[in-house]
């Protein structure tokens, strides 16, 4: 699913507004508030859905190769993870969704299990 597409879905504002954000394509999605349980199950080329808006969020993302952050529940991260982010060209956005009803309203509109099949 491509992030213009994860952004109609749960009406997010995008933060990383200088990266060419739109066609980013990620597999699937993880959402965590323990950055543990994303190194232990999150897939490379997911989305994560979190509501941490520390730097360990981007260092967790980039060990993983994971290729955007969905920010839930109207959390704004710090101007400085912002640009951490933007160094490493990871699109941030961020929903006032909760966590539960932005990974319910992803799998609604496609993104699952079924896209990651042959990618494993």
């Amino acid at each position: 699913m491509k992030l213009k597409r994860v952004q109609e879905l749960l009406n997010a504002r995008i933060l990383t507004t200088e990266l060419d954000w739109e066609d980013v394509e990620v597999l699937t999605a993880c959402g965590a508030d323990l950055m543990s349980d994303v190194l232990a199950f999150a897939k490379p080329k997911s989305l994560l859905l979190t509501g941490l808006v520390y730097p360990q969020v981007i260092r967790t993302c980039e060990i993983l190769d994971i290729k955007a952050i969905v920010f839930v529940r109207g959390k704004i991260p710090p101007q400085t993870i912002i640009e951490m982010a933007t160094q490493q060209k990871l699109p941030l956005l961020a929903t006032s969704l909760p966590m539960y009803e932005s990974c319910g309203s992803l799998y609604k509109g496609g993104l699952g299990a079924k896209e990651i099949e042959n990618y494993e």
